[in-house]
């Protein structure tokens, strides 16, 4: 589904990519470019173009959320840096210069340009896809007529400028603590637990609170390439002593933003919320099963609007675009949790969160543009699009290059567990709500009708709900999804009873569980950060309209067959989206409660922090 919806967002935004080419539109008359004609199909700004080209190039590589934050910041700031010199006020963040120039407008154009390009380019070069990713950069510039020999960083025209800068950003954060010149590796991580071999039952675990890599038959990454490896790594354990944007210095894993511990199996104070947990996580398993009648409504009526670090959605009274109330918007409630569930996975041909949120920023600009003047966080002078551009990008992926080394500096600090250990484990154990009934353990899961339960001779025995588990008598049995079917186009896994310790989350078969900690979740930090940034951006919390409809089309999942009928998710405010993304992984086995609610709390600190210093480079008059 994702490679439907990227070309849903590409053609939205009136931007397609085909045949390994980008379709480029430029604003304003381009500059002397001696006989080359730029290509001008519609008014999109070359920080736009170069955004999207960004996008493409994450789509084409490892789906690293970590090291493309990191790509969509410098290649951001590069922009940013560009843009700012042609402007008094304005002061840049790895290269503080000032300029003039006859046209303004196309000055900036090419500067900008190369600046972009050569960040990109170098940044890209060593990528799986590197071939597609660089040949569409150099098509860019070409169609744009700037010339890619142009290397040249001395003097003051545009394209030195672009490129000395480039040149200092490529230098200031070559050693910048991720480890760029050995591939992003990280240097001195050893996992605790031995590999859990998802084709067998069960796990053996060291330490049950701690993250637990996986090895597969065949492992393919989130967007469809193939890895060469069958035990996962973990990816970016040294990522929260990366330098960032607005975080603090020298900060290390950044514990001035810490939440705190998550809970723990056999903690006196804790081990009651570990269970609830994974118990929480097996309900939403629960819900996938496309023959279950139930139905949810998902108007912004009844969902969205939840205070901050919780699940209790209050709903909007009105669209205050409108001033009526939303509509209902029922639909079943299995397809629901299937489409959310790989709506936000960034699966095949994904852009990864961060990029995600970039595709998203994008069309909200787009509506905001068609329907009026755009003015930086909704009020002052009217801005074009070039400036909302340039000013957006560098708040955004500074905010999610902030998130990403939050993030990731937790999950190293924490190396917490995810669901598809816990269940395993705690269900390979026994039960432990009642001593007196069979396979009782004080660490295994808690018993609960109809979803957890032991399986007996009575509730074995012909026709009974445990019948096909007659040969597992004391096992202890969850009623979840069944896992990937044999024909993904034609059949859905559905829910039933299975053994805990063959628990799988709604996930490919080929890829089951991220290869990083569980706690925080990067989904939550980075998706609430992103949210806080456009609602201070725009000016207003809600999406231009006050109302988003996102429609996923009928059988259009990609893990399995479905939905059945068209599923409309919609989000009246950008905080509502961010929800819903965090919520996501619940559906999908990622997640327990834990890690989505404090990424939301500390994704809502760094969008924020974000969006302050960002400003600053605005106007040197404001105090940074």
């Amino acid at each position: 589904m994702s490679s439907r919806r990227n070309a849903v967002l590409l053609a939205t935004s009136g931007l397609v990519l085909a045949a390994g080419a980008l379709a480029v539109t430029v604003t304003g008359d381009g500059g002397s470019r001696g006989s080359c004609e730029p290509q001008a199909d519609q008014a999109h700004s070359i920080a736009r173009l170069w955004n999207e080209a960004s996008l493409a190039a994450i789509r084409s590589d490892f789906p690293s959320p970590t090291v493309h934050a990191r790509n969509l910041y410098h290649s951001s700031a590069a922009m940013w840096d560009a843009w700012a010199a042609y402007d008094r006020r304005a002061r840049g963040v790895f290269v503080d210069e000032s300029h003039e120039a006859e046209d303004v407008t196309a000055a900036r154009q090419e500067a900008m340009s190369h600046a972009a390009y050569r960040v990109l380019f170098e940044r890209y070069l060593s990528s799986p896809g590197a071939e597609q990713a660089v040949t569409r950069l150099d098509e860019l510039m070409a169609d744009l007529c700037y010339d890619i020999d142009d290397t040249s960083t001395e003097g003051d025209g545009p394209a030195a400028l672009g490129n000395r800068i480039a040149e200092s950003i490529l230098a200031a954060t070559l050693d910048d603590g991720s480890n760029e010149r050995n591939g992003y590796l990280a240097p001195d991580y050893t996992p605790v637990n031995q590999p859990l071999v998802v084709d067998r039952p069960g796990t053996v675990m060291e330490d049950p609170n701690r993250w637990q890599p996986l090895e597969l038959q065949e492992m393919v990454a989130q967007n469809g390439i193939p890895l060469s490896e069958s035990v996962q790594s973990f990816v970016g354990p040294h990522w929260g002593s990366v330098t960032g944007f607005a975080l603090p210095p020298g900060d290390g894993q950044r514990v001035v933003l810490d939440p705190g511990s998550p809970p723990m199996l056999a903690d006196p104070e804790t081990d009651r919320q570990f269970k609830e947990s994974a118990n929480e996580v097996l309900r939403y398993s629960a819900r996938l099963d496309p023959a279950d009648p139930e139905t949810i409504d998902l108007s912004p009526a009844v969902r969205g609007n939840a205070p901050l670090g919780s699940y209790d959605a209050a709903g909007h009274d009105e669209n205050p675009a409108t001033g009526e109330p939303y509509a209902p918007n029922v639909v079943s409630h299995a397809d629901y949790g299937r489409v959310v569930a790989e709506f936000w996975a960034d699966g095949p041909q994904s852009e990864t969160p961060p990029g995600h949120w970039n595709t998203i920023a994008n069309t909200a600009g787009d509506a905001l543009a068609a329907s009026g003047p755009l003015r930086i966080a909704g009020s002052g002078s009217e801005v074009g699009r070039l400036e909302w551009d340039a000013k957006l990008y560098l708040a955004l992926n500074g905010a999610m290059h902030d998130a990403a080394i939050v993030a990731w500096g937790l999950k190293a600090r924490y190396d917490y567990v995810r669901p598809i250990s816990m269940i395993r484990h705690m269900g390979g154990l026994g039960q432990s709500s009642d001593p007196g009934q069979l396979s009782y353990h004080p660490d295994g899961l808690l018993l609960e009708d109809g979803l957890v339960e032991v399986v007996t001779e009575e509730s074995s025995g012909p026709g009974e709900r445990h019948e096909h588990l007659a040969g597992h008598v004391g096992d202890v049995a969850v009623r979840a999804w069944r896992g990937e079917p044999a024909d993904i186009e034609a059949e859905s896994g559905g829910v039933g009873w299975i053994r805990a310790v063959d628990w799988v989350p709604y996930q490919r078969s080929t890829f089951v569980t991220p290869a990083f900690a569980g706690y925080v979740s990067g989904h939550s930090t980075f998706s609430r950060a992103g949210a806080e940034v456009m609602t201070a951006m725009t000016g207003s919390a809600f999406f231009p309209g006050g109302l988003v409809s996102w429609p996923v089309t009928a059988g259009s999942l990609e893990f399995e067959a479905g939905p059945a009928d068209e599923v409309v998710l919609q989000w009246a405010t950008y905080r509502d989206a961010a929800d819903e993304a965090g919520l996501s992984r619940l559906y999908g086995g990622i997640h327990v409660r834990a890690d989505d609610l404090a990424g939301r709390r500390i994704g809502a600190e760094v969008g924020s922090t974000a969006w302050q210093h960002a400003r600053s480079f605005h106007d040197r008059a404001i105090d940074s």
